[in-house]
């Protein structure tokens, strides 16, 4: 079966490198920007009282497909596509939460951005706490790893590590 999905907008980002950018929004405080096409502003009515967003995008500049890859906070292994959240996957789809900052004529500013600027935006869906939130949550292999929180959260940042 043949999928197609239209592009609804474009994010703007500081990020014109993938090794400078986050690996995940919950890394960054940078700015950014979404700028969705007019033909789809309408659909933004009742955004503006949610303080996060997940953005839902295109890795338009993803360097291949794989099924296994080496995740960003694991080099020492390949682990399989689906448990990591690597960019070049079989659908190079994204998914980031950021912080919603304003809403206007069909541009939101947003903190936390972790996306090269440029990327082509698919859908947003408003983060609700009652709905996305879960407890008890494991990590797989993630988990086994460790405290991350003195790295530098890019790829460039983590092969220096």
């Amino acid at each position: 079966m043949e999928v197609s999905l239209k592009v609804i907008g474009v994010i703007r980002s500081p990020f014109r490198q993938k090794d400078e950018t986050p690996i995940q929004s919950v890394y960054s405080d940078a700015p950014g920007a979404v700028e969705v096409y007019p033909e789809y502003a309408e659909g933004l009515e009742g955004l503006e009282g949610f303080s996060h967003i997940y953005l839902i995008y295109y890795f338009d500049r993803a360097d291949a497909r794989a099924l296994k890859q080496k995740p960003f906070l694991d080099g020492s292994r390949e682990r399989g596509i689906f448990a990591t959240r690597h960019f070049n996957r079989p659908n190079p789809i994204g998914l980031s939460i950021v912080k919603l900052c304003s809403v206007k004529d069909g541009l939101l500013e947003v903190s936390g951005i972790d996306v090269l600027d440029g990327t082509p935006l698919l859908d947003i869906k408003p983060y609700v706490r009652e709905f996305d939130q879960r407890e008890g949550v494991s990590c797989g292999w993630y988990d086994k790893l460790g405290d991350h929180s003195t790295c530098v959260h890019t790829p460039e940042g983590l092969r220096r590590k």
